[in-house]
């Protein structure tokens, strides 16, 4: 079962942050998740609207301009990473899940991933673009065709895999308060991949472990490395 570090390291460093997502390699993640706003300079990761809860600051994430966003401390004097930062820290051989908060303009987003992934470096076979707005990753797919789509879910459909299947997704992601084993059972059947969030509890590490899920996203990749090898 794959580990990937939600917003990376994030228990023990600022969320979605270089550091974070260096220590999350550190501690042999398999891989990193994090979110991404198409802010009007490029594309950055954030996963708030608002600066309140990590910046310590009034307003709305989209409305600062970039030279004043990028000086802002988000913990421990660490920066908002912009896309290009981000991937410049992820090992060839490792798994990247880019969620998406916001988008403005489908086109440029499309063109300008592929320009970062290609320049960074990483196994674009390992790249996962996942979001709640299903209507984005379908305007993704068309445009890209070869890239892996996550379909990103917080419930358990009566047609589980329904979205999955009309966006031509690779996976579902779906919530640890969600998902049972029929659900997994069902969805692997149909032929994709099942990622499960936010699993940070030892018991369910096992419990997913044994049910066949490709992969967990969990904000301590150490702890689960740990239960994992045991």
């Amino acid at each position: 079962m794959l580990i990937l570090a939600h917003r990376g390291a994030s228990k023990a460093a600022p969320e979605n942050t270089v550091r974070a997502f260096k220590l999350a390699f550190e501690q042999r993640a398999d891989g990193i998740e994090f979110d991404t706003y198409q802010h009007e300079s490029g594309i950055i990761v954030f996963h708030d609207r608002t600066l309140t809860r990590r910046a310590r600051e009034p307003g709305y994430l989209l409305d600062v301009p970039w030279q004043s966003l990028k000086e802002m401390d988000i913990g421990d004097g660490e920066r908002i990473p912009t896309l290009t930062e981000t991937l410049n820290c992820v090992p060839k051989d490792k798994w990247c899940n880019i969620e998406i908060k916001h988008l403005r303009n489908v086109d440029s987003w499309v063109k300008d991933v592929k320009a970062t992934v290609q320049q960074s470096g990483i196994n674009a076979d390992k790249l996962l673009i996942s979001s709640f707005n299903h209507h984005w990753l379908k305007a993704i797919a068309l445009r890209w065709p070869e890239v892996k789509i996550g379909a990103l879910s917080a419930s358990y459909e009566l047609d589980c895999t329904a979205s999955a299947r009309a966006l031509n997704a690779y996976s579902v992601n779906i919530a640890l308060d969600a998902v049972d084993k029929q659900f997994v059972q069902t969805a692997q059947q149909d032929g994709f991949d099942v990622f499960v969030y936010t699993v940070d509890e030892p018991k369910d590490m096992l419990m997913l472990n044994e049910w066949g899920v490709t992969g967990i996203f969990t904000n301590v990749p150490d702890v689960a490395l740990n239960v994992l090898s045991h």
